[in-house]
């Protein structure tokens, strides 16, 4: 902290990850890991957590505090897997009141985590987790299980990564919801098991525990093994920081502005 008279740090363009937030205590820890993550791999590199609900702290609040730390730049990262509600609605709400209460304060927001290859290869890390291996390609099905979402473009994304890992050489990937839209976890499974698939797993595509991987584990029970979450793997903190540098080299295409637009 500094002293009275003192000038505050200059920080470079700072990062901002902004989780979705859990009332499980799992979760928030989860995303601190990760984070401790990201800065092992970018020392130097100013990276503060917040949440949008349920835990603190929140998201104004982070930004807040990197201001009163000498940030006058910073990139907010949605640590989301698609383009959903949180992303597209809330995450530019919180730049535009950042905006409102710092109008020196610049802000930019990056694209989501998916689709990218650095999170299939995240994927796949938890599932050799599982036990499964190279040469059970031919012969596994696995249903990927995110959150869902009433936008049907975010669904739609899912799919994609589903579809892009299913070109790696498994047997299937189907992709599976927690709410909101089906398939659900459970008939997903039953869908593999139908076309006569040998061995189902199921991979959950979250950051962090929570309520809704909590649901994807129940109705797994039919399934013959269940992937950890995504968590702290080095894939998922490279990820972010390629999304981090992506919305500093391409603000125009790629990032929001503090006033919400593209």
């Amino acid at each position: 902290m500094s002293r009275a008279g003192d000038a505050p740090r200059r920080w470079p363009v700072a990062l901002a990850v902004i989780a979705h937030g859990s009332r499980d205590p799992r979760h928030r820890a989860t995303v601190r890991a990760l984070v401790r993550r990201v800065r092992d791999l970018r020392p130097g590199l100013r990276v503060a957590a917040g949440f949008l609900d349920h835990c603190p702290p929140g998201a104004v609040p982070t930004l807040e505090r990197l201001y009163d730390e000498g940030v006058r730049s910073a990139v907010v990262l949605p640590l989301l897997i698609t383009q959903a509600f949180h992303a597209g609605t809330d995450c530019p709400a919180l730049l535009r009141e950042s905006a409102a209460r710092r109008p020196d304060l610049s802000l930019r927001q990056s694209r989501v985590l998916g689709p990218h290859p650095l999170l299939i290869a995240a994927l796949e890390r938890r599932l050799a987790q599982t036990g499964v291996t190279a040469g059970d390609r031919p012969k596994t099905g696995i249903v990927l299980a995110t959150a869902g979402s009433c936008d049907p473009e975010a669904n739609a994304d899912v799919a994609a990564i589903a579809r892009e890992w299913r070109h790696t050489g498994w047997c299937a990937v189907r992709p599976a919801f927690a709410s909101t839209a089906p398939p659900g976890t459970a008939d997903a499974v039953r869908s593999l098991r139908a076309d006569g698939i040998r061995q189902v797993v199921v991979s959950p595509c979250f950051v962090a525990p929570g309520m809704l991987a909590d649901r994807v584990a129940r109705e797994a029970s039919s399934a013959d093994l269940l992937a950890p979450v995504l968590g702290d793997a080095p894939e998922i903190a490279a990820l972010v920081l390629h999304r981090y540098d992506e919305a500093r080299a391409d603000r125009p295409a790629r990032a929001r502005s503090a006033t919400g637009h593209a």
